[in-house]
């Protein structure tokens, strides 16, 4: 939470988080036993976490289990769920197998299907291959590499420079340089550069929701994990209402490259969440949850 958000808000999220969310396994198609947590009541949203980290980093998403019953899943060698016989299964487009899964094991006829970060992707290739299946599709400060998006390193120091008058920046901006020119660099480096403001809290968020799976994150673009060109496709027949959120100082999903993914999508809405970065949910609760609220119905 910003300092410039409501005690309200604070309020209303921190009610939210005391209430412990309940834990559910089922089976992928490979057998491997995958688990997920379900916070609020209501319409079912089934959210597809990034990294790939465990999924308690979604947190409730900032309160928005007050307006939908969040199907949160670990994905597989991640959180509670069991790491695969089959290691090439940690790739994004063998991730679909696992959405499917769990729309089946949930009995629903179609799903409203959120994606954060990383696991936007893994949403836009199931909405891709399986386009009836999707009510609605919100993704949040999504990444674009199942559509072939190239983000240039002159567009992340663009938009680093944005931030030039933190305290933090000089060592921040330092590491991103590094690693833009692939000379190393420490990523932890750069954590600051993923938040609307760099505090305790996002300290303790930064820490605690780095992976912890080396093999999963390695192995999730490896080799045929992507066909852009088909996932295109795909998305250019979906007929279901898409929201892309953006967040305003967002270094790993731009606001211009969410904003070009956007215009693969017929139905598409594009949302910029002014001073948010890759978390929008932790830098303004109220706002993100108005926005996601809105459009989830």
């Amino acid at each position: 939470m910003t300092a410039s958000a409501s005690a309200s808000a604070s309020a209303s999220v921190s009610a939210s988080a005391s209430a412990s969310p309940t834990e559910s396994v089922f089976t992928a198609p490979d057998g491997t036993r995958l688990a997920y947590r379900t916070h609020g009541s209501g319409e079912p949203l089934v959210c597809v976490p990034g990294g790939p980290a465990d999924s308690t980093y979604l947190g409730d998403l900032g309160g928005l289990s007050a307006h939908r019953r969040l199907i949160v899943l670990d994905l597989r060698g991640t959180g509670r769920s069991a790491v695969p016989q089959d290691t090439s299964s940690y790739r994004s487009d063998r991730l679909v197998d696992d959405i499917e899964a769990l729309r089946e094991h949930l009995g629903l006829g179609r799903i409203d299907l959120l994606g954060h970060s990383a696991g936007a992707n893994a949403a836009m290739q199931y909405a891709a291959r399986y386009p009836d299946r999707i009510g609605r599709l919100a993704l949040i400060t999504p990444g674009t590499r199942a559509v072939g998006a190239v983000i240039t390193g002159d567009a992340r120091r663009e938009l680093a420079r944005l931030r030039a008058h933190e305290p933090w920046f000089p060592a921040a901006f330092a590491a991103l340089e590094a690693l833009i020119a692939g000379s190393g660099g420490d990523r932890d480096a750069i954590g600051p550069f993923l938040y609307g403001r760099w505090d305790a809290e996002a300290r303790r968020h930064h820490a605690a929701g780095s992976p912890d799976n080396p093999q999963a994150v390695a192995l999730f673009g490896a080799e045929g994990a992507f066909d852009p060109e088909a996932t295109r496709a795909g998305l250019a027949a979906l007929r279901a209402p898409v929201l892309l959120l953006a967040g305003e100082f967002d270094l790993n999903s731009p606001p211009g490259s969410v904003a070009a993914c956007a215009e693969l999508f017929p139905d598409a809405r594009l949302v910029v969440q002014r001073g948010a970065g890759h978390y929008p949910w932790l830098d303004d609760a109220d706002r993100f949850v108005a926005a996601a609220a809105a459009f989830l119905g």
